[in-house]
């Protein structure tokens, strides 16, 4: 298992039982308790998880607390793979809302690798200043930047401009990112800023594709987006479907599934 996907289980473990043991951690991973110790002291040093004698105890979930820039190195491997499985499903020719996230510049990176060689172009409307960015003068990709005001923290454009803005325009398909998917909330983001900007992405779309990896489904944030039905496709990592590794995921698959939304594992 490669280093950040290890990371990435030894994450989602800790959380999900509150306080492992080196030894059981060993053990699920097949590694030697030694690494699991240079495991927990990478993701200590991250402020994802505190060392207590033995093993390891959850800390408070970064992705609604910290800044972009905070998350923006973290689980890149897995987001990458995210990215390339979500790029891979727009349509040569189409135009494209890419929301803001960490998890949706990976996608705007592979969906540029993609115009470069030769299967686009693409028209790209974006709300994040790094996402515009990764599209920034690369062959093939017409690129849009949608106005409002940035977020502070965050490099995304949100407010009643933007909503306004995006309003003006149709999408063939709405890249959306996502800090929440629930059986019973639906979609959710932590602030109604980000939610306002994502209901009139939904609206203005003709097809909709939310990215996001496993940790996010089976959790409830503040503000609700839409029902499970609003969305067609979600591209998440594999351990989604590992109820070892994701217990709380599997109540929202199986709500999904019975709302019609495709789940595209990569």
């Amino acid at each position: 298992m490669a280093v950040p996907d290890r990371l990435d289980v030894t994450l989602r473990l800790v959380r999900n039982a509150g306080r492992v043991s080196l030894a059981d951690l060993a053990a699920r991973l097949d590694v030697s308790e030694m690494t699991v110790r240079r495991d927990l002291d990478a993701l200590q040093a991250r402020g994802l998880v505190e060392r207590v004698r033995g093993g390891a105890v959850a800390v408070a979930e970064p992705e609604s607390a910290a800044g972009f820039a905070a998350r923006a190195g973290w689980q890149a491997g897995l987001k990458d793979r995210i990215g390339r499985a979500a790029a891979a499903r727009v349509p040569s020719g189409a135009t494209v809302l890419l929301d803001a996230g960490t998890t949706t510049v990976h996608v705007a990176r592979a969906l540029a690798d993609r115009a470069a060689a030769g299967e686009g172009p693409f028209t790209a409307a974006v709300v994040s200043l790094p996402v515009a960015e990764a599209l920034a003068d690369r062959p093939g990709i017409r690129l849009l930047v949608v106005g409002g005001e940035a977020r502070p923290g965050e490099r995304s454009l949100a407010g009643p401009l933007t909503a306004a803005v995006l309003r003006q325009l149709t999408f063939d398909l709405f890249v959306m990112s996502i800090g929440a998917v629930d059986a019973r909330a639906g979609w959710s983001e932590f602030t109604l800023e980000d939610a306002a900007v994502k209901q009139v992405g939904l609206e203005r779309a003709r097809e909709s594709l939310v990215v996001a990896d496993a940790s996010k489904l089976g959790v409830r944030a503040f503000a609700s987006v839409a029902p499970l039905d609003a969305v067609g496709r979600l591209v998440t990592d594999a351990s989604a479907r590992d109820p070892q590794l994701t217990p709380a995921a599997q109540e929202t698959l199986a709500a999904l599934d019975d709302a019609g939304v495709e789940v595209d594992l990569s």
